[in-house]
This record gives C-alpha cells, structure tokens and sequence, in this order.
C-alpha cells in the first residue's frame, strides 16, 4: 500500500465530523475511507481484525495504526499527503450514541500497530 489510507467509522457521527476535519486539514489529498464501505470492509478483511471498527485507522507503508498510536501517522500522512482520493462514505446513518466523552475515552485507552506485508527475517 503506497498511499497512506485513514479508515474512519463511518457510521458514527462524531467520528465522521473527525474525519472530515482531517480531510479539511489534508485539502483532499488524503485517501479517507468509511469501516462499513465496500473498500473499508475489503481492507479490514485483509489487513486488520474483527476489533478494528473500535478506533480510527492509518494504514502507512507495511503497517496500520490505531487508535492513540495512528496520531502521529495521521499527521505525517495530512502533511505528507500529495495525491489521494479524498473522502469517500456509504452514507448510513449514525448508528450509536456517538458520545463525545467515550469516543475521547476510547482514542486515549486503545493504541494498537498491526504490520502488514513486512519481510521475513531469515535465521
């Protein structure tokens, strides 16, 4: 994956609303994508876990961030961005309550690094 890809849960509205600040900030050049999207459900499949929709995601290089720990990959990427897709979103509606206390809470209690693709080390 040469493009840095933010994955969102696009089913909750104030992770939307963050979403779109990043993309705001990134002028477009970020590839966003929604959890519940074709192209978000593909990368989840393939990359990520069953538990990767509890946080935001930055999929950089051989390795996906999440959580606390995609902060600075996400900076990197707004900085760095040069051409990429935009946002995109299915659409559904919010499905949660989208309290802004426990999606904080849980942006500052999760951190997880998931590599990727890397290579493998002979003995």
């Amino acid at each position: 994956m040469n493009l840095p890809v933010m994955l969102y849960d696009d089913r909750c509205l104030m992770c939307r609303r963050f979403a779109r600040a990043v993309n705001a900030l990134a002028g477009g050049r970020l590839t966003i994508i929604g959890h519940y999207s074709d192209e978000g459900r593909r990368i989840r499949q393939s990359v990520l876990d069953e538990d990767a929709t509890e946080m935001f995601w930055v999929l950089r290089g051989r390795a996906a961030y999440g959580g606390r720990a995609a902060l600075l990959p996400l900076l990197y990427s707004i900085l760095t961005a040069k051409k990429g897709l935009g946002m995109s979103s299915d659409g559904q509606p919010c499905l949660d309550g989208c309290s802004v206390f426990l999606r904080s809470y849980s942006l500052l209690r999760r951190s997880r690094r998931i590599a990727f693709d890397a290579p493998r080390r002979s003995v």
